[in-house]
């Protein structure tokens, strides 16, 4: 088992932040989306919905990326012979 270089964990805890951070926003927007198809205009929640799309798309964007990382990290390690063991942040 080969654990990841210090660049590559730096890395990796990036990535995850950028993930976390734009998480909170974007479900904020989702909910204030959800709401206004109940309480508002219909140019309101086309305001909303512009609001929770570009948020998602960036969030998306950073899932991604993440997701290359990994994906990457992987299958370098398997055409060396090694196991994958990248250090996964939890809550």
């Amino acid at each position: 088992m080969r654990l990841p270089s210090r660049r590559a964990q730096e890395e990796l805890s990036a990535l995850q932040d950028k993930v976390q951070a734009l998480a909170g926003p974007r479900n904020v927007a989702l909910r204030m989306f959800d709401a206004s198809r109940r309480s508002t205009t219909l140019l309101a929640q086309r305001d909303f919905w512009l609001e929770f799309a570009s948020l998602d798309q960036e969030y998306r964007d950073a899932v991604r990326r993440l997701a290359r990382f990994c994906l990457e990290r992987t299958d370098g390690l398997q055409a060396t012979g090694g196991t994958p063991q990248l250090l996964v942040r939890t809550g």
